[in-house]
């Protein structure tokens, strides 16, 4: 029992962690090519191992292919997407859906899509759940414009209103992402802009007049959009970003630590918190995305840095007390 017991029970946790691994392995070579690099880092393993599991996974009857040198994956037979993963997918374009009207028409009809990988049992009341009527019909259309400009690597022309009211005409776009904002869950086109030749994020619902040109673009492979949105507060980003400190009080703090900050750090936590975060700035160096986020908590988070971003914080407070805080007239 001894012998046994020193020798053979530590084999039983390694093997099921073995198998597990094979599972996870052969989603994520169904999900997209990866290499044994990636694939090493994602489950803690050496790329040794990951080339023993793909031969272990070639031995069960898996197809295991290479894509580009270095590049491995596995054909998916069936359906797309599994059960679990369909869920996820429908739940996630439920709350787009369900919260935004942007693309009222593409969002249901990608819903009831969805559903039909699913169950009946379940169908009726998932599709129960959809919103019914003709919202985001005109940014549909665009969306139509959009998606044909990326996918064929059509040059788009259109015109777009600013923030501020300006309409930019004539406007020219390699199309490269689309992102959906975190604030408002309004959808966003990521492109280069030819007259400009920089990356610009331009919001759909303010595109007019698109139309394609015969004009063909190529997406710059060194574009990646985790590195462009990684200082980016909602949509906004790029190169140009900013730190911005804010101090939040004791009755606010169980809410902040509560977590769900994006480009968020805690630097303090003793009866005040707090944060930093980093968000994406304008032309004018101000983060406009996060302005509304900060003046949400009202007296109860202060802007401590840096100080054209204080400034302009309490620029909107003294703007809006000089508007509202009006005493009552007595009449007598």
């Amino acid at each position: 029992m001894t012998a046994y017991a020193e020798h053979d029970a530590p084999e039983a946790p390694r093997s099921w962690h073995k198998a597990q691994r094979l599972t996870a392995l052969l989603a994520e070579l169904q999900a997209r090519p990866q290499s044994t690099a990636e694939l090493a880092r994602s489950f803690g393993v050496g790329q040794r191992s990951v080339q023993r599991d793909l031969e272990a996974l070639r031995a069960m009857g898996h197809f295991v292919q290479e894509d580009t040198p270095g590049l491995y994956f596995i054909p998916r037979n069936g359906t797309l997407l599994r059960p679990a993963e369909v869920l996820a997918a429908y739940t996630a374009l439920r709350l787009a859906h369900h919260h935004s009207p942007a693309l009222g028409g593409h969002d249901r009809r990608a819903l009831h899509t969805l559903s039909l990988a699913l169950p009946e049992r379940v169908r009726h009341t998932l599709n129960a759940s959809i919103r019914s009527g003709g919202q985001g019909v005109f940014t549909d259309r665009q969306m139509e414009l959009v998606a044909a400009a990326w996918l064929d690597g059509q040059v788009l022309r259109f015109d777009h209103r600013e923030r501020n009211g300006i309409l930019r005409t004539g406007l020219e776009l390699g199309v490269y992402f689309v992102e959906i904002s975190r604030t408002n869950l309004a959808p966003f086109v990521i492109g280069l802009n030819r007259a400009a030749g920089t990356v610009g994020t331009y919001k759909l619902a303010r595109m007019s007049n698109l139309h394609l040109l015969a004009d063909r673009y190529d997406v710059d492979p060194h574009f990646d959009p985790q590195a462009y949105l990684s200082d980016a507060w909602g949509v906004i980003g790029g190169e140009d970003s900013v730190t911005v400190t804010v101090r939040f009080d004791p009755e606010a703090a169980y809410r902040v630590l509560e977590g769900g900050f994006p480009q968020s750090t805690l630097i303090r936590g003793d009866g005040f918190v707090d944060l930093e975060f980093r968000a994406g700035v304008d032309d004018a160096g101000l983060p406009r995305e996060l302005m509304p986020f900060l003046l949400s908590w009202g007296a109860r988070a202060e802007v401590l840095s840096p100080p054209e971003v204080r400034c302009a914080w309490l620029a909107e407070l003294r703007d809006a007390l000089a508007r509202f805080d009006r005493t009552p007239q007595v009449r007598g």
